[in-house]
Parts: C-alpha cells; structure tokens; sequence
C-alpha cells in the first residue's frame, strides 16, 4: 500500500526541488555516456590485424519477488519485463538502471537480434515512481556514473542500434507510454489504457511524448490528449498511427511480440540494423533540438507553485486549483 505523502509546505518544496533536478541530471548523464560509448555497429569491424572485442552477454534473471526486472532468453530474442505489480509497475530508480543496463548488454551481444518489453501483472506500467525517485535523489541521477548502459527512453548518441518491440497491456501511462514510443514495433492489448496525463497535475510529459507523440501521431491527435491529461484505448492509439496491432488479451499481445520479434530476429542483422540507422539518419536531425531541451523545460516546471499544487491537490483526492505560476 502506497504512503499517504507528507503535505508541508516545507517537504512539498524540498521534494519539488529534488524531484526537478532528476530529468535534467539523467539527460545530461545518459548523453555524455552515450557519446563515450563506440556504437555496436563500429564495433563488429575491427580493423585488420586488430583484436575483435570480447561480446558483452545479457545474463538471464528468472521471476522472482524481488526482481523488478525479468531477462529471459529465447534463442537469438531476449524478453524484458517490469516487475513490481504491487505498485502498478512504477519505474524506480533500480527498475530504470536495471532496464538501461539490460539494453545495452543486449544490444552489444551478438547471439541477440530484437528483444521484446512488457509487464508483469495487470498493467504494463503507470510510468516514474515520483517517490522513489525522491527518496534517491541524494545520490544523483540513477544513470550518472554507470558503465555501459542505453537510456531506455532511446536517444542521446546512447540510442539502441537493435530493435525493440513492446507488447502493452492494462495502463500504459506517462514515462510508460514512453517508452512504449521509443519502442520500433508496438502491440498493445484490447483493454489498454494509455495516459499522458502529467499537466492534470501541473506537470510535464518529460521523457519525449513532446516529441514522438507529435509526430507520430499529428499535432492535433497530441494535443488533444497531453493537453487535456484525458486516456485514451488502444483503438485510439491504432487510429493515430503509433500502435501497429491489437491482440484480444494480455498474453496474446505478447506472444504477438514474440513472434514478430523472431521474424525480425530471421533476418540479415546486419540489414536490420542498417535500416534502423537509416532511418534514425532521417528524424533524428529534427528531434535533437527538442530532445536536448527537455531537461531544462522539465526541470523549470517542476519548481512553480503549480506543481505543488498539483502534488498537493492529488495527495487530498481534490481537483487542483492552478494559477501559473
């Protein structure tokens, strides 16, 4: 059960602070790794008479009570899945490491060639854990300092050069929906609920649905939703384009993504991944500038009045009462 939060205007403010300084700080952090990092691609032709690189492999980590992340391996796939049902798959700080690391281990491992996320439980997930990301927010960033990660949000210079494909189900709301875009291909249950819903709170949709929702979808279909916070279904989602089928139950989504996953995974790799470097090639020029400009629009409304009052409003079951400020 979840902690009723501490409604002090003292706390209120700390915590604003704290929870402000988290998105810009990961940016920053994944961008400057990601362009450390020699991409997988670069990596698969050495030069003549050079050492190859010895292969980083994506270790299996079984179903357990305190795993907040599965890895499992199906020959050249491997399945991801969010673990903690309790809390509605909320993505903590360990939840979100544990994903970067996994991606970049898979994605630097040549027995692998498309990898597949989704939820465990009733839900796939309903975005940030806020207060756990608090709570860790002392430490810095959960990605500053990590080795060999991709930013699970995908982009930066750290973006994945293999393909993801996300099967959802149940809600799919905020950094969920997320990271459902920076998914390649997308499967999504019938009854999925999809959110962006952070301005209802006096927030801001920080982890790119600015960006890929827009495009994806059209300015209008976007903003018809990030604007007014309401949910819309997966019949929705495939109207707008950004969901490429509907299977009829939660397990028949996945086993959907399974299957595309091995199809993709019977092709040319090397071809696979030309394509999706292709077309990176294609959109990333235009969404760089908006990517880039995310922590600081993030961070800037996470420190108002509104934002506290959307914390606050939310914590006494009350409609908040905004003034832009």
């Amino acid at each position: 059960m979840e902690k009723t939060p501490d409604l002090t205007r003292r706390t209120l403010m700390k915590a604003t602070a704290t929870i402000a300084g988290i998105v810009p700080v990961m940016t920053a952090a994944t961008t400057a790794l990601g362009a450390e990092q020699t991409p997988p691609a670069a990596q698969a032709a050495p030069l003549s008479g050079g050492t190859a690189p010895q292969p980083t492999t994506l270790a299996e980590v079984p179903l357990s009570a305190d795993v907040t992340l599965t890895i499992e391996r199906r020959g050249q796939i491997a399945l991801l899945g969010l673990n903690r049902p309790a809390l509605q798959n909320r993505i903590d700080p360990d939840t979100f490491r544990a994903l970067a690391r996994a991606l970049y281990d898979f994605d630097h491992d040549p027995s692998l060639r498309a990898v597949v996320l989704y939820g465990h439980g009733e839900h796939f997930s309903h975005g940030i854990d806020v207060d756990a990301f608090r709570k860790a927010s002392a430490a810095g960033s959960p990605l500053a300092g990590v080795p060999r990660i991709v930013n699970p949000l995908n982009y930066g210079p750290g973006h994945r050069t293999k393909p993801l494909i996300v099967a959802v189900h149940g809600d799919t709301w905020n950094m969920a929906h997320e990271l459902f875009l920076s998914a390649d291909i997308r499967i999504a249950a019938a009854n999925t609920q999809f959110g962006q819903d952070e301005n209802t709170h006096g927030r801001f949709p920080g982890g790119g649905s600015t960006v890929r929702f827009v495009q994806e979808a059209g300015w209008g279909n976007a903003m018809r939703y990030m604007l007014t916070g309401n949910h819309w279904t997966a019949d929705d989602a495939y109207r707008m384009g950004t969901l490429q089928e509907i299977a009829a139950t939660p397990q028949a989504a996945l086993e959907r993504a399974i299957a595309i996953a091995n199809k993709v995974a019977a092709c040319g790799p090397l071809g696979v991944q030309t394509t999706l470097a292709s077309a990176h090639l294609a959109i990333d020029a235009s969404q760089g500038p908006a990517f880039a400009a995310l922590g600081a629009q993030y961070g800037a409304v996470y420190r108002t009045n509104d934002f506290i009052e959307g914390v606050t409003a939310e914590a006494q079951g009350r409609a908040p009462v905004f003034h832009g400020n």
